[in-house]
């Protein structure tokens, strides 16, 4: 488990020092807000695929409510 979260860090790292390196000098605006929407919709895509469209499950994998993960879910369009 150790091991694929490392993976998940090293593209994570790799990916924001080449998007501040594409800045090339600009200045960066609101980076957390927007990982965070990059991260999100990838990770309920995979969650809820592993979860066959169970939405309960899929909540209980991501440790959250039901109704806050129907609003994410709806946010992104996966409803």
């Amino acid at each position: 488990m150790l091991q694929q979260n490392s993976q998940i860090i090293s593209c994570i790292e790799n990916s924001l020092q080449q998007y501040f390196a594409d800045l090339d000098g600009q200045p960066a605006h609101d980076v957390y807000h927007m990982v965070l929407q990059q991260v999100e919709l990838p990770l309920l895509r995979c969650v809820m695929a592993h979860c066959e469209g169970n939405q309960s499950k899929a909540a209980q994998v991501l440790g959250l409510n039901r109704n806050t993960l129907r609003k994410k879910l709806s946010a992104h369009g996966l409803l």
